[in-house]
């Protein structure tokens, strides 16, 4: 081989190695881009339906307080007096006291209607999305409290930790047209 053409492969060899050094960082970006815009595009949901109330959803979000949250469906509470979701099963008494409370963060807010009837409202803030109030109200009321993933505290993770940890699969990914699976206006699936 001639000292010309040595230099030229090598040459060559060179452009095609700046080429690529150039090209992959541009297509991983691209790809990165692509995977940010399409991940926006999905968010991760729990579907009430399926949700067994198993504090997997207060232990393995990765936020410090959970991304997951209480939610009530008005339409469907009795409002009663004694519920289930509010107070710890067996009390004797019906008050507010703390020690007779399910939540353990006082997260539930008990307001008087008229007799018998109460409301219960959700402070957000307070909720580490435990289930507690939601496996009573299950229990012994209507499920009218139920968990969800508010999305503004959501970090929106590929792969959920809390959904990996699911023992009824009720986390999966949905377009986010459809974020929320409400209980509002609640209807009995059909057998």
């Amino acid at each position: 081989m001639s000292e010309k053409n040595k230099y030229q492969n090598r040459r060559d060899f060179v452009k095609k190695v700046g080429k690529w050094a150039v090209a992959l960082p541009i297509a991983y970006l691209g790809y990165e881009l692509i995977q940010k815009t399409s991940a926006q595009e999905f968010v991760w949901q729990i579907d009430p339906y399926k949700c067994t109330q198993c504090g997997q959803c207060e232990t393995n979000c990765v936020q410090t307080v959970s991304a997951v949250k209480c939610m009530h469906a008005y339409e469907m509470c009795g409002y009663c007096d004694l519920c289930s979701g509010y107070l710890r099963q067996g009390v004797k008494e019906r008050n507010t006291g703390a020690e007779l409370q399910l939540c353990p963060t006082s997260a539930i807010n008990r307001s008087f209607i008229e007799n018998p009837y109460f409301a219960y409202t959700i402070d957000e803030e307070l909720c580490n999305g435990c289930g507690k109030c939601v496996k009573g109200c299950a229990a012994f009321g209507n499920s009218s409290l139920y968990l969800q993933i508010k999305h503004e505290l959501c970090v929106n993770c590929n792969l959920c930790s809390i959904a990996q940890t699911c023992p009824a699969e009720a986390i999966q990914r949905v377009p986010n047209s459809k974020a929320y699976n409400l209980k509002d206006g609640y209807k009995p699936k059909e057998s």
